[in-house]
């Protein structure tokens, strides 16, 4: 009674491993999708993609023309059936193209049928049951498939085409057995199809990865482009906040007799002044690098375009021909205005340094009733410049500050090889 319980249980396993087998084949053999095409152009997509399909062209159909004489007796006419087989064995490796997975159960289905119709007409000595086309025809069906799929799901189809050819064989006495030249042909030909899969997902993987890596740097130096301009407002608002909260305290001793209420109103000033500074030190104030050098840097003016000649002075010190031009009357800017146009000038010529050695340079400053135009142009440098990775902090610093007062920022290249970058800054509070 065990050893028929024992018995019951292999054979239980053993259908349960067959039901898995079972469930396999069919999963990486038939309803799991393959690798989708990459269009053309785009990472992993090979460029010989349009030659590879016609010498797959001309090479499927003087395979399938060479195939012809194994279904026929040597010197008997052609039958249609043997025509009709081997131009379907060529389709079915065209089809490869872009049904692999198909494309070879088909391929291999008409082997078996090649190989029983040729198994009656082979002469002694003859490769059998690959012969040398067969092996071409399952080989190329074999490589495009392994192109397209998991190296796992190829191997099970380099199995299942092996056995398919050695089943159909079986049964007729061999001429020249070929079952060893034929799995080093078919195996060769899934060896370098997953190679040139990995080498496809290799490169595509890195072209992702090097995408990833330059967005995250240009959010990167996108923040810290507004962690600088947020850390000089600070320094601008907390200017303003500390003379109104003097002025509220000085203000009753310049008044004779100064009413309970004028005092009172005017300490309820100071106090929200106060208040309000030290909640924008408290908030703001973590931007603010612990380095020695903006330690050192903390308390100093922030600059205006007063201080517009004094940048020029020094780019011109640095070899640069700068010609400047101002329109409008010139007048005092709210602050954050004034920062922001100098900060964008001085970006400008920071980019004429870097990017356009030997260029002539030109800052044009205009007042208007409502807005301040600031336009930095060069001319051809005449070298080309230090190359660059990823963007930079000049022009994400010039939008951002323009996009805060509201403004427009327009900037390219100038039809005699030079740059410009224009900048309108609104006068006005843009809500």
């Amino acid at each position: 009674m065990s050893k028929l319980s024992g018995m019951t249980g292999v054979g239980g396993r053993i259908m349960t491993a067959l039901r898995g087998l079972t469930r396999i084949l069919r999963e990486d053999l038939w309803t799991a999708p393959v690798d989708p095409v990459p269009p053309m152009g785009a990472p992993g997509s090979p460029v010989w993609r349009p030659a590879f399909g016609v010498l797959l062209t001309l090479g499927a159909t003087t395979v399938a023309i060479w195939h012809v004489p194994d279904l026929v007796p040597h010197g008997a006419a052609v039958p249609e059936y043997a025509v009709l087989l081997v131009v379907l064995q060529a389709l079915a490796l065209l089809a490869g193209m872009s049904q692999p997975l198909y494309a070879w159960w088909a391929s291999l289905v008409l082997m078996v049928v090649s190989v029983r119709i040729a198994a009656s007409v082979m002469t002694p000595g003859e490769l059998f049951p690959w012969t040398g086309p067969e092996m071409a025809l399952q080989s190329g069906a074999l490589f495009l498939l392994t192109l397209r799929v998991r190296p796992r799901r190829a191997g099970l189809a380099l199995a299942l085409s092996l056995l398919a050819g050695l089943a159909a064989g079986f049964t007729v006495r061999p001429h020249h057995y070929s079952l060893g030249m034929a799995a080093l042909a078919l195996l060769t030909a899934v060896v370098i199809g997953a190679a040139l899969r990995a080498l496809r997902v290799a490169r595509t993987e890195l072209v992702e990865q090097s995408e990833l890596t330059e967005e995250e740097r240009a959010r990167r130096t996108l923040l810290e482009e507004r962690n600088r301009i947020a850390r000089e407002l600070h320094d601008v608002v907390a200017h303003h906040m500390s003379v109104i909260s003097i002025q509220a305290q000085v203000a009753p001793h310049l008044v004779e007799n100064p009413s309970d209420e004028l005092r009172e109103n005017l300490a309820g000033i100071r106090e929200n002044a106060v208040e309000a500074l030290a909640e924008l030190r408290r908030v703001l104030g973590v931007l603010r690098s612990e380095d020695a050098v903006a330690d050192g840097l903390r308390h100093a003016p922030q600059p205006t375009l007063d201080r517009l000649d004094e940048l020029i002075g020094k780019v011109r010190s640095a070899g640069v021909t700068v010609v400047t031009e101002t329109t409008g009357r010139r007048r005092p800017l709210p602050p954050g205005v004034e920062l922001s146009a100098f900060r964008i000038v001085q970006e400008a010529l920071s980019n004429v340094l870097r990017h356009a050695p030997g260029a002539r340079a030109r800052v044009e400053v205009g007042y208007h009733s409502s807005s301040v135009t600031v336009r930095v142009t060069n001319t051809a440098p005449d070298s080309p410049g230090r190359p660059t990775s990823g963007v930079g902090h000049g022009l994400l610093g010039m939008r951002e500050r323009t996009a805060m007062l509201g403004g427009d920022l327009t900037h390219g290249p100038t039809p005699g090889g030079g740059y410009e970058v224009v900048a309108t800054l609104p006068l006005e509070d843009p809500a």
